[in-house]
């Protein structure tokens, strides 16, 4: 089955003879260590979320500085995610997680040689930049998951290895809790993680594997670039994981700017949002399972606004206790949109094979082959909400001095997304309905279903 350089030659999931003896076994041992990397590759791309925490005045960076730096090492994130995509099909997914995981050490040990006081802030923003690359092992992980797992297994599985890899943001705020309270420099904290990522590429090249089958189709990503649904998803997935990801960068901040907050202060805060928003993700994905990934993204988006509203409230009146309860569970509803649209995206897709009159299998290969394309786009799409979240808490404190300015400007978004949401997938639900009955055309799914 194995050829050098741990290949595998032949891999059918589907086949559930093929599964039970030999199948589960090796796709449970590549998710482990798929997990591990990515979980350290979040940690690098939100290292500077932290890294900012320990720059005082000493350093001569003001708060749009800062703001500045962590949108730019958003927005190569979400960038790097489009090659990413396809480079476990050139390189292998085994061979891909080592080079990935090894490139994390470019970002870290660059960021040892000039974390001091006196380097330039054009320094910090070139070596911010290289931090970026940690959000491209998204992409390339969900998508050497995806080839493992057999179609019933791959929720789970896909669930699993994303929340897995967002925790890495809560674990680097709290290692970096842990190197303030103990009176440590960012260099502590960087010496913590080089090591790491030595650990997790050779763990990969120990124990993962290359699938030989698993081929890029360019003609799928061209497809679903073409598709409105996958630019409709974009949308909605930007307001929900791009508000994790932006919000992650920015909770630190926000806290130390506005409420006068000191770094420890805000260490000891700012990794449980994204902790939880990473821990009930799958949550999401179950209660889209249960009742509908369009209801629950559209009531979420509804509970994300009011949450918003309270932020408002809080942020005007400069309530801690209340500012800080209520981005808690904004990161919560974060995580549930970021499971909830994501399980849309396979029912729209199969959705639209079926109104084409396809049927059994071949239903299935075109919702595969088309969901899976549009799954890399929206992800790095959605990823650019980091961006316009940094850049949004930028302006507002440039020109009122708080974060509340994009607050106003976040639940603005939130309101389209509900309206987009019930528009484009809930509304046409009872038309379609009625179409087909008229019509007694075949079963399909309603977009209230999906």
């Amino acid at each position: 089955m194995k050829a050098a350089g741990r290949w595998i030659q032949q891999w059918d999931p589907e086949d559930e003879t093929f599964w039970k003896e030999t199948g589960e076994k090796i796709a449970r041992r590549n998710l482990l260590f798929s997990v591990l990397s990515e979980h350290i590759g979040f940690s690098i791309w939100t290292l500077w979320s932290v890294l900012v925490l320990f720059m005082g005045p000493e350093y001569g960076l003001t708060p749009a500085d800062k703001f500045l730096l962590t949108s730019m090492v958003a927005l190569v994130g979400s960038v790097v995610r489009v090659p990413y995509t396809f480079a476990v099909a050139v390189f292998g997914g085994r061979n891909w997680t080592v080079i990935s995981a090894g490139l994390l050490l470019v970002p870290s040990v660059a960021a040892f040689v000039v974390m001091e006081p006196g380097t330039s802030f054009a320094t910090f923003l070139w070596i911010g930049l290289l931090a970026g690359i940690g959000g491209g092992n998204f992409a390339s992980s969900m998508t050497n998951i995806n080839a493992f797992f057999p179609l019933k297994k791959k929720g789970w599985a896909l669930g699993l290895n994303a929340g897995g890899g967002n925790v890495g943001v809560a674990t680097i705020q709290l290692v970096a809790l842990a190197v303030i309270g103990a009176s440590g420099g960012p260099r502590v904290l960087l010496g913590i993680y080089i090591p790491l990522i030595v650990v997790a590429a050779v763990l990969a090249a120990l124990f993962m594997d290359n699938i030989e089958n698993v081929k890029n189709d360019t003609g799928a990503a061209r497809d679903a670039a073409k598709d409105g649904h996958t630019w409709i998803m974009s949308v909605l997935y930007v307001g929900t994981f791009g508000s994790f990801i932006g919000y992650s960068f920015a909770f630190g901040q926000v806290l130390t700017n506005q409420f006068g907050r000191t770094p420890l202060q805000a260490t000891y805060l700012t990794f449980i949002g994204p902790l939880l928003g990473s821990l009930i993700r799958p949550v999401g994905g179950w209660l889209a399972d249960k009742y509908g990934g369009v209801r629950i993204t559209l009531y979420n988006y509804v509970a994300m606004g009011a949450a918003t509203a309270v932020l408002v409230v809080a942020s005007m009146q400069k309530s801690l206790p209340l500012f800080v309860g209520a981005f808690v569970v904004l990161f919560s509803l974060t995580g549930i949109g970021n499971g909830s649209t994501f399980k849309m995206i396979p029912g729209i897709f199969q959705n639209k094979a079926l109104a084409r009159g396809l049927r059994g299998e071949e239903a299935v290969k075109y919702g595969r082959r088309l969901s899976g394309a549009s799954m890399g786009l929206i992800g790095a799409a959605g990823a650019l909400g980091g961006v316009g979240i940094n850049l949004a808490f930028r302006q507002s404190f440039l020109s009122y001095g708080s974060g509340t300015g994009a607050f106003v400007a976040f639940l603005a978004y939130y309101a389209l997304c509900f309206v987009v949401t019930w528009t484009v997938y809930l509304r046409r639900t009872a038309t379609q309905s009625a179409a087909a009955a008229a019509a007694e055309a075949k079963p399909q799914l309603s977009y209230a279903e999906v």
